[in-house]
């Protein structure tokens, strides 16, 4: 079963990558109108998610290099410099709230990973 992100939308979708070109619990990034997005697949589920690849707390595009994982059952994505926390459903940071990143809207269609494109969710 694949799972994804997608709340209610009529944006263009952009075909990033087939889903196999994304090792479990990884990410990769991809460039979605101008933009960096982080995207995320974990574990036997499938789960993706998307976010900007902006990690705050270093100023640098490397959160689709982090370390992925979970806290209390949040997914979570850890910055590869600092090791800040991002939740991946909403990309709140877990470690200071008042940080935040944009999430993106992504789905699997017929094995193929898509971002809306446009505006962050």
């Amino acid at each position: 079963m694949v799972q994804a992100l997608v709340r209610e939308t009529n944006a263009t979708w952009v075909d990033i990558c087939s889903l196999e070109a994304i090792a479990p619990n990884t990410g990769v990034c991809a460039l979605v109108e101008g933009q960096q997005v982080a995207i995320f697949r974990l574990g036997t589920e499938n789960e993706v998610f998307a976010l900007s690849n902006y990690d705050p707390f270093s100023k640098a595009f490397v959160l689709s290099r982090g370390i992925v994982g979970d806290r209390n059952g949040i997914p979570k994505v850890a910055s590869p410099i600092y090791k800040q926390n991002f939740n991946l459903s909403t990309g709140q940071c877990l470690d200071d709230e008042t940080v935040s990143l944009p999430t993106y809207n992504v789905r699997v269609v017929e094995g193929r990973v898509q971002v809306a494109a446009g505006e962050a969710a």
